[in-house]
């Protein structure tokens, strides 16, 4: 449902949000003349607080208190009555005070996540990027043992992935190791040639009917090797997700009860999976921008988060969505900062990635 309000209601939400989020206390009409100098009276305040109130976007927990904003209140006020604060990638690294030629991707995500954390005063999730939208950069075929070969891969984003197979031959055949380690030179400067730059899961899918008959005796061990590529391309498991900030935003007051704090750490610990679901959505907007998705209480799906507020945002590799970026805290949180640092995250990421 729409809500109209007029400039004078729009600043006394805008205020009375402010102060809460500010105090963590209800909200009444001296503290709003107090604080934001309205030039109004008192009774004016009361008024408008009155139709807000009605109009669903603030309450009162309990009779003769003041108001607190609601899930739709927040909502108008992330929508429509912020402006997020200026936070820029340049920032962000010099906050970090990361070199992204000197640190590896763990390094850099860990640095992220902890900033956040620091800066939001959220807990900060931070999704490993998807192998699956990485592209081969380098392929080694390398003789470990007679018959065994040692297959090792490198993306684009400099991570290395590697695995042991048994090599096809002949059963009458003996194995020449000379022959052997000439014949997979070959093979791999082949396979590079036809497959640098192609994502690792669209290895999966190639069609190989025009390989050269030289090669076709290694057709068997081809296919395991792409499908165990195709394995490793899959989403990334639940235990990926890079959390921190769980202690911070824990002594808020909206988090006092004991059974609300379980669920929280239950969801955290042992239902990432749904998390990673819920926060990596690959929606890019504009040139190279990403899209900040702010769900507010019961916008969540999931119950033990709907009261509280998850921001999100994807970060890229090259123009390719490859994870996310997130901040969850309580939905009195500090709306202009939290988004800003998200989206300058999910850039220095994107950054550090292409």
């Amino acid at each position: 449902m729409q809500v109209k309000l007029t400039n004078r209601q729009q600043h006394i939400l805008w205020a009375t949000i402010r102060h809460y989020i500010a105090t963590a206390e209800p909200v009444g009409s001296k503290a709003l003349v107090d604080g934001y100098k309205l030039r109004v009276s008192p009774a004016t305040i009361r008024n408008a607080m009155g139709v807000l109130e009605k109009a669903g976007l603030l309450y009162q927990p309990h009779t003769s208190a003041g108001r607190v904003p609601s899930d739709s209140g927040y909502r108008i006020y992330v929508d429509e009555l912020i402006t997020p604060s200026d936070i820029s990638t340049r920032q962000l690294e010099q906050i970090l005070q990361l070199r992204k030629e000197d640190w590896s991707l763990e390094t850099l995500l860990q640095g992220a996540a902890q900033i956040l954390a620091t800066v939001s005063g959220c807990i900060t999730l931070i999704t490993m990027p998807q192998t699956s939208t990485a592209s081969l950069r380098h392929l080694q075929l390398v003789q470990v043992d007679p018959g065994r070969v040692m297959v090792i891969v490198v993306t684009d984003g400099y991570e290395t992935q590697s695995a042991l197979m048994e090599l096809p031959r002949a059963e009458d055949s003996p194995i020449d190791a000379e022959v052997v380690e000439r014949e997979l030179q070959i093979l791999s400067n082949f396979l590079n040639s036809q497959l640098r730059g192609q994502s690792l899961a669209q290895l999966a899918v190639l069609d190989w009917s025009q390989l050269n008959l030289e090669f076709q005796r290694y057709g068997d061990f081809l296919t395991n090797f792409l499908a165990d590529l195709h394995r490793r391309a899959k989403p990334p498991a639940a235990t990926q997700i890079m959390i921190r900030g769980v202690s911070e935003v824990l002594r808020q007051p909206e988090f006092s009860q004991l059974q609300q704090v379980k669920t929280i750490i239950h969801l955290l610990e042992e239902e990432q999976e749904q998390l990673w679901q819920l926060i990596f959505t690959p929606e890019v907007v504009g040139l190279g921008r990403q899209r900040v998705t702010v769900r507010i209480g019961a916008e969540n799906p999931l119950e033990p988060i709907r009261g509280c507020t998850l921001i999100s945002s994807t970060y890229l590799r090259g123009t390719v969505p490859v994870g996310s970026v997130g901040v969850l805290g309580p939905t009195r949180m500090d709306y202009e900062t939290a988004i800003a640092v998200v989206e300058a995250a999910a850039d220095y990421l994107s950054e550090a990635l292409s």
